[in-house]
């Protein structure tokens, strides 16, 4: 089913057609609840893109640069229960910002980069309930940060996937050894200007 988000100038569509259990769109963002045992992971020395059953809600920008945010609020159950903003170019290449639930029992920040096999990055503790993250497109590269008040925003990293192609951004939810978490991404917002500088907090 496809979803169109009244502040997105793209339309997203579940990846392969795989929807959540339960989920429900609103004007500018999404409910939606984590299948058990679900993740999106490329280990090193397995099978490559395995697991990848988290769903996936994905739709392609326009060209040029572009700034992609949502506030993530998540009902933590289960060590790595998350919602996330996704970055895709094929199963090899992609991205994932996520607002993790950690194995010390807090929420944090989270992002994955994938070229052939995923890395792992933690960044820093939210302290609150909900969190925004944004990913920014900036040429061939794109660039990660979190804001605590959507106004003010942390840097985290910048990557490039090492390959051409067309680029889709989302959203996802996951609960990789937990029994499923329901995600309320809110606040989503879009815009074509450049991100200028990646740590002046703009």
């Amino acid at each position: 089913m496809t979803v169109n988000l009244s502040s997105l100038p793209f339309a997203l569509d579940w990846d392969g057609g795989v929807e959540p259990p339960v989920w429900s769109a609103a004007e500018n963002g999404l409910e939606a609840t984590a299948a058990p045992r679900t993740d999106w992971y490329a280990y090193a020395g397995l099978p490559a893109h395995a697991p990848s059953d988290a769903v996936k809600l994905l739709g392609t920008p326009p060209d040029g640069d572009w700034r992609f945010s949502a506030r993530f609020k998540v009902g933590f159950k289960s060590t790595y229960d998350a919602g996330a903003l996704l970055l895709v170019i094929d199963d090899d290449h992609w991205a994932k910002f996520a607002f993790e639930y950690s194995p010390e029992g807090t929420g944090m920040i989270v992002s994955v980069v994938t070229r052939g096999v995923s890395d792992d990055a933690n960044g820093w503790t939210v302290e609150g309930e909900h969190v925004w993250l944004r990913a920014s497109r900036i040429g061939p590269a794109f660039a990660l940060h979190a804001s605590d008040d959507g106004e003010r925003w942390e840097f985290v990293r910048c990557f490039g996937f090492g390959v051409e192609g067309p680029v889709r951004a989302g959203l996802s939810v996951q609960s990789p050894i937990g029994e499923g978490c329901e995600a309320v991404i809110d606040e989503v917002a879009f815009t074509t200007e450049t991100l200028r500088d990646l740590r002046d907090g703009s």
